[in-house]
C-alpha cells in the first residue's frame, strides 16, 4: 500500500512540476534499463560487469552503498554514496568485456534521478563508446547542476555528450559517438567538500535525434589570413558509420557582426551550400570570404560566418574569419626587445592583461573558445594529460589548434604552453624517460646534467611545447620526503652543481637561443625550501611533508635552499615556481607563512636581490592553497610577486577576481603591468609571435636512438655501488646468472613517476628496456625468476633487483599510502632466497634509500640504482663491466627511520653509507696511505690557489679512493662524517680541505 501511495504522488508531481519527466509519446521509443539498484548489478571490476570506483588518491574513490529508501523513485533500493575529494573521483558501470557491447542508438539520451542536496555543485556523467572494452573506450561528457532539493530526473540528450579531451585511456577510435558499441557510464563527484548523493533509475529514453546520424563540421574553427588574402573555410558532412547520406543537407551561410566593418574591411558573402541525399560521408565544399587592404595599421579584426544547418547536427559553434594585426609596433622584429614589450602592453585593456596572467589546464577549455573569449595567456598539460592519442604528432597538433585560437584576440598574443617535463618528456609515450634528478646527481656530471636537458628540450618543443617546468632545486633534506627523487641531492653544492641543466634546456644565459626549435623556457623550482618541510607538518590531506613547513634560521636558508637559485638566475632561467610549502623563519616575526603570499622572499629576494628579471608561476591551484576568499587570495599572490596563475579550471573565476582587485586599487596598475611585461619578453624570447605553431623539425629524433644513447649512458653513471664484497662485480658473462625481485623486468617501476601520468604506474608502459631485458641484452647467460621461486642450483651469482613502486609528490610520502622505507615482504623473501643460495648482488631501484642493514651482511654487493628511466641497458652496462661505476651517493643512506633526517655536516652523522659514498671498477684501486695523502692534500691546494679545478678535483678523488678501499666494512661515525665533509668541500672548490677531512677519515677508518 505504502508503495502504491509513493508512486501516485510521484506521478502527481510529474504532472505538475516543470523539471519532472514527462509522459512517453506514443511514437517514443520504450525506455531501457541501464541501472535500478536493486542488486542485479555487482559490485565488480573489468572484465566483469559491474560497479567500481577510482580517484587520483587513495582517500578520493567514494564509498557506495545499496540502501532501501521509501522515496525510492525505482524500486526499493538507491545506489547512495559518501564522497571527500581532493583530486578527483567518481564511480563507473561498465558491462561485461566477455559480452558484446551494447547498442545505444535507438534513444535520444540517458537519465537518471538524482537526490538533489541544492549545493550548485557540477556531476560530470560519461558515457563509454566503442573500442575493445569499458576501460579502453572513447569518453563523451556533459554535466549537470545540483540546483534543486530531492529527487528529480535528469535527462541527458546525446547531442549534449562531447568527445573528452583531456583524457583518453587508449585513444579515440573514431572521434563519432556511434551508440552502436556501448560500453556503460560513469560519473565523477565534485571535488573540494565532503558530500554525500543517492541515485536512482539510470535508463535510456526517448527515440534518436536524427542529427546523432548526420554532423556538419568546418576544418577549424579561426581562419586568420593577412590583410588583403582570401580565407577558405572548409565545410564538410559526416555520417555515423560512414554510410551515404540518407537524407539532403544544407548549410545556408552569411558573414555578420565581428569586428572587422563590411565593406571596408571585408566583401561580405552568403548563399546556400547543399549535401544531396546519397552525399558520401567527408564531402566537403568550400567558403570563401575575401578581405580588402588599407594602408592603416590595425589589431585583429573579426568576421563571424554564421551557419545555419538543416538535417543534421550543426558544428558546435560557427567559425570566424580573422584578418591578421599589422603594422603596430610590437610585431616589428627589429625593434629593441624592450620596445616591442613596452607597445604591445600599453595597447592592452585591464582584461587582456589579466588574460595573460592567467594560466588553465587543457582539459578544462576544452576545445579552446575560452582562450579567445578570456585572452588566456598559457595552458599547460598537468601530468597524465596528453591528446588523443599520445603522440608527437597530435601533440602538435593539439598545441597549434589552441595557438590558433589566440590568433583569434585583438593582439593575437600566442599561448606559452607548459608541461612537467621533469625527465624527458614524460607525459609523452614513446619519448626518452631519463633518470630522475637524484640518480643525476649521483653521477656527479655537470656535462650530463646539461646533455639531459638538451634532449628533454629537444623532444618538448618537436611536438609544439615551449616551457619545462623544470628543473627542481630543491634540497631534499628527508627520504621520507615523496619528492625527494626530484631533488638533485642533500647539498646545495651539489645541487648547483647540476644546474648545467638550465643550459640544455634554454641554452645561452642571455635568452638568445629560447627561438630555437630544440630549446625551451625553463622553470626553477620549487621556491624556496621546499625540501625542508618537517615531517608531520603538512595539512594537505594525508600527506605528512610534502607541502608542509619549513622552519629554519635566516643563516639556514641562505645556505642550504636559497644558494641554488642564485645560481640559476645567474644561468639566466626564464620562470620561477613557489613553492606549495610554507615557510617559517626563526626570529623574523612574521611565523608560519605560506610561499606564495611571501612577498619578502619573491619581490624582495628572488627579484630585487638576485635581479631574477624573468616571470613567477605559481604552482597548480596553490592560490587556493592561502587564506581567505578568493579576491583576498588572488591580491595576496599577485602582490607578493606571482605573475601568472596556474588556476587550471578556475581560470574564469581567477581572471574577474583579477580585474576587480586592480580596478579597486588593491593591486596597483604598476604592479599588473610589470608582471604582463615580464611574461610578455618571454613570448618575445621565445619567439613566438613569429612562430607561434609548432616546428616539429626535431620530432624524428623523440625517442631516437642518439637520445636513447645519453639516457643509457646517464643510467650507468647513476649506480652507485655501496658493497663490493670479494670483487663481485661487474660479473663475468662466463656466470650463470640468477635474477629476481620485484624490479628486475618492470619497467614502470623503473621509470617511477611523473612517468606518461602523474603518479605513474607498474607494467610495460612505454618503451624502453628493462634492466633484466638488459642483462640479457649483455650476452649473460640468465635465469629469471621474479618471486626467486625457481630452483637456484646450478648458478654462480645472484641478482636480486628490489625497490618501490612509483609515486609523486605527497602522494609518496612515508606514513601515507602505504609508503615506507623497507622492503617489501616479497623482496625479502627473495633476496633471502638468493643470498643464501649463492653470492649476491642487490639492486635497489627506488627515488630514495631503503633500509638495507639488517640484511647488509648476507648481501655481497649493494648497488643504488635510484629510479634509471627506460634504458635499462645502461645498469646492465656496470653490471658487465663494460662501463665502470663511477656514481656517489647524492644523499646520505640511513641505518634506520629514526635518523631522520640525516644530512651531510650535521654535528651527529653515523648513517650506513656517507654522503658522496660510491666504490668503482674504473681502474685498479690507487696505493698508498697517510703519506700520500699528505702529497695529495699539498697538491690540491696548489691547484686550489690556481684555479686548476680539473687536477684539483683528480687529486680528491684519488684520496677518496683510497678511503673507501680501507673503510668498506666497516665504517664509523668517525669515519662518515669527515668522508661526507670532504664531498661537500669538493663541490665548494675547497680542493685542499677536501683532502684534509679524507686524511681524517682515513686515519680513523
Amino acid at each position: 500500500m505504502r508503495r502504491t501511495a509513493l508512486l501516485a504522488s510521484a506521478a502527481l508531481l510529474a504532472g505538475l512540476l516543470p523539471w519532472a519527466a514527462t509522459a512517453r509519446a506514443a511514437d517514443e521509443s520504450p525506455p531501457t534499463t541501464v541501472d535500478r539498484f536493486e542488486g542485479e548489478v555487482p559490485f565488480a571490476k573489468q572484465p566483469a560487469e559491474g560497479l567500481f570506483t577510482w580517484g587520483g588518491d587513495t582517500d578520493d574513490p567514494p564509498a557506495l552503498r545499496l540502501a532501501d529508501r521509501a522515496d525510492a523513485p525505482e524500486g526499493a533500493k538507491v545506489l547512495t554514496g559518501t564522497y571527500d575529494i581532493s583530486g578527483y573521483g567518481g564511480f563507473t558501470h561498465d558491462y561485461a568485456a566477455t559480452a558484446p557491447a551494447h547498442d545505444w542508438s535507438a534513444h535520444r539520451g540517458i537519465r537518471l534521478w538524482w537526490d538533489g542536496r541544492n549545493n550548485g555543485r557540477k556531476i560530470t556523467v560519461e558515457i563509454k563508446d566503442g573500442g575493445a572494452h569499458g576501460e579502453a573506450s572513447e569518453l563523451w561528457t556533459t554535466s549537470f547542476t545540483d540546483d534543486f532539493t530531492g529527487w528529480k530526473q535528469v535527462e541527458l540528450p546525446f547531442t549534449d555528450f562531447a568527445y573528452r579531451t583531456d583524457y583518453q585511456p587508449v585513444g579515440g577510435i573514431d572521434h563519432v559517438l556511434g551508440l552502436k558499441e556501448m560500453w556503460g557510464y560513469s560519473i565523477t563527484l565534485p571535488p573540494g567538500a565532503k558530500g554525500d548523493f543517492a541515485l536512482d533509475g539510470v535508463e535510456l529514453y526517448g527515440t534518436a535525434d536524427p542529427a546523432l546520424r548526420a554532423s556538419v563540421t568546418t576544418d577549424a574553427p579561426v581562419h586568420p589570413v593577412k590583410e588583403g588574402g582570401t580565407a577558405k573555410v572548409k565545410v564538410s558532412v559526416a555520417t555515423t558509420g560512414e554510410a551515404p547520406l540518407a537524407d539532403p543537407v544544407t548549410v545556408t551561410y552569411t558573414t555578420a557582426g565581428g569586428t572587422a566593418t563590411s565593406g571596408t574591411d571585408y566583401t561580405p558573402v552568403s548563399g546556400t551550400l547543399t549535401f544531396p541525399a546519397g552525399t558520401a560521408s567527408g564531402a566537403t565544399r568550400t567558403i570563401e570570404v575575401p578581405t580588402r587592404r588599407d594602408r592603416a595599421a590595425e589589431p585583429a579584426e573579426t568576421i563571424p560566418l554564421k551557419l545555419t544547418v538543416t538535417g543534421a547536427k550543426a558544428p558546435a559553434e560557427s567559425p570566424q574569419v580573422v584578418i591578421d594585426a599589422h603594422g603596430l609596433p610590437y610585431l616589428d622584429t627589429k625593434l629593441p626587445l624592450r620596445k616591442r614589450v613596452a607597445d604591445l602592453l600599453g595597447r592592452l585593456s585591464p582584461a587582456e592583461k589579466a588574460g595573460q596572467m592567467t594560466q588553465a589546464e587543457r582539459g578544462a577549455v576544452g576545445q579552446g573558445a575560452d582562450i579567445t573569449s578570456y585572452a588566456l595567456g598559457s595552458l599547460l598539460s598537468g601530468g597524465g594529460s596528453t591528446p588523443t592519442p599520445n603522440t608527437p604528432e597530435a601533440w602538435a597538433r593539439m598545441i597549434d589548434a589552441f595557438q590558433l585560437r589566440a590568433q583569434a584576440t585583438r593582439f593575437q598574443i600566442p599561448l606559452v604552453y607548459g608541461v612537467d617535463a621533469v625527465h624527458g618528456h614524460n607525459n609523452l609515450t614513446g619519448a626518452t624517460i631519463l633518470p630522475h634528478n637524484i640518480g643525476i646527481g649521483a653521477s656527479r656530471d655537470p656535462r650530463l646534467a646539461y646533455e639531459t636537458g638538451a634532449v628533454t628540450a629537444s623532444e618538448v618543443r618537436a611536438t609544439g611545447v615551449p616551457w619545462d617546468f623544470a628543473p627542481c632545486l630543491c634540497v631534499t633534506r628527508d627520504e621520507r620526503w615523496g619528492r625527494s627523487y626530484e631533488s638533485y641531492g642533500e647539498d646545495p653544492a651539489l645541487v648547483e652543481s647540476m644546474e648545467t641543466v638550465i643550459q640544455g634546456l634554454q641554452g645561452r644565459a642571455n635568452g638568445k637561443d629560447l627561438s630555437r626549435n630544440d630549446k625551451v623556457l625553463a622553470s626553477a623550482k620549487h621556491f624556496a625550501a621546499d625540501g625542508g618541510t618537517a615531517y608531520g607538518s603538512s595539512t594537505t590531506g594525508s600527506y605528512t611533508i610534502d607541502q608542509g613547513v619549513t622552519t629554519v634560521t635566516r643563516e639556514q636558508l641562505e645556505d642550504i635552499h636559497l644558494a641554488p637559485y642564485q645560481e640559476a638566475v645567474d644561468r639566466g632561467v626564464g620562470t620561477v615556481m613557489p613553492s606549495y610549502s610554507s615557510l617559517d623563519i626563526t626570529g623574523d616575526g612574521k611565523g608560519v607563512v605560506k610561499m606564495h603570499a611571501r612577498g619578502d622572499m619573491i619581490n624582495g629576494v628572488l627579484k630585487d636581490r638576485m635581479g631574477f628579471d624573468g616571470f613567477v608561476i605559481s604552482d597548480y591551484n596553490a592560490v587556493d592553497q592561502l587564506p581567505g576568499d578568493l579576491p583576498t587570495r588572488v591580491r595576496t599572490a599577485v602582490n607578493a610577486g606571482v605573475d601568472m596563475m596556474m588556476v587550471p579550471s578556475s581560470y574564469k573565476e581567477f581572471s574577474t577576481a583579477l580585474i576587480d582587485e586592480a580596478k579597486a586599487g588593491r593591486i596597483t596598475r604598476k604592479r599588473i603591468d610589470d608582471a604582463v611585461s615580464r611574461i610578455l619578453t618571454e613570448k618575445f624570447k621565445l619567439g613566438l609571435f613569429e612562430h607561434p605553431y609548432a616546428d616539429t623539425t626535431h620530432a624524428a629524433a623523440i625517442g631516437s636512438p642518439k637520445h636513447r644513447e645519453v639516457a643509457r649512458r646517464a643510467a650507468a653513471e647513476s649506480q652507485v655501488l655501496l658493497k663490493n664484497t670479494g670483487g663481485l662485480l661487474p660479473l663475468k658473462k662466463s656466470q650463470k646468472v640468477y635474477v629476481a625481485g620485484s624490479n628486475a623486468d618492470d619497467i614502470g617501476n623503473q621509470t617511477g613517476g611523473w612517468t606518461v601520468t602523474w603518479q605513474g604506474s607498474s607494467g610495460n608502459i612505454v618503451p624502453g628496456t628493462t634492466i633484466l631485458q638488459g642483462l640479457r641484452k649483455a650476452g649473460g647467460q640468465v635465469t629469471y625468476s621474479k618471486d626467486a621461486s625457481a630452483p637456484t642450483g646450478g648458478h654462480d651469482v645472484g641478482v636480486v633487483v628490489v625497490g618501490e613502486t612509483p609515486y609523486a609528490e605527497g602522494v609518496g610520502d612515508v606514513g601515507n599510502n602505504g609508503h615506507d622505507l623497507t622492503l617489501s615482504a616479497a623482496d625479502q623473501a627473495a633476496v633471502d632466497k638468493v643470498c643464501a643460495a649463492m653470492k649476491c648482488a642487490v639492486l635497489v631501484v627506488s627515488g630514495r634509500p631503503q633500509l638495507v642493514g639488517d640484511r647488509l651482511d648476507e648481501i655481497d654487493a649493494l648497488v643504488a640504482s635510484w629510479l634509471p628511466g627506460t634504458e635499462g641497458d645502461g645498469v646492465a652496462d656496470v653490471l658487465y663491466g663494460k662501463r665502470p661505476f663511477t656514481g656517489q651517493l647524492p644523499v646520505s643512506w640511513p641505518k634506520s627511520e629514526a635518523q631522520l633526517p640525516i644530512n651531510v655536516g650535521d654535528t651527529a652523522y653515523d648513517p650506513q653509507f656517507p654522503y658522496g659514498w660510491g666504490l668503482t671498477t674504473l681502474a685498479e684501486p690507487p696505493q698508498g696511505g697517510t703519506s700520500t695523502l699528505r702529497a695529495l692534500a699539498a697538491g690540491a691546494a696548489r691547484a686550489e690557489r690556481h684555479g686548476d679545478d680539473r687536477t684539483g678535483r683528480a687529486l680528491v678523488t684519488r684520496a677518496r679512493l683510497l678511503v673507501q678501499q680501507k673503510a668498506a666494512g666497516h665504517l664509523t661515525q668517525a669515519v662518515s662524517k669527515p668522508f661526507a665533509d670532504a664531498d661537500h668541500l669538493l663541490l665548494t672548490g675547497r680542493y685542499g680541505k677536501a683532502v684534509e677531512k679524507l686524511a681524517e677519515a682515513y686515519r680513523a677508518a
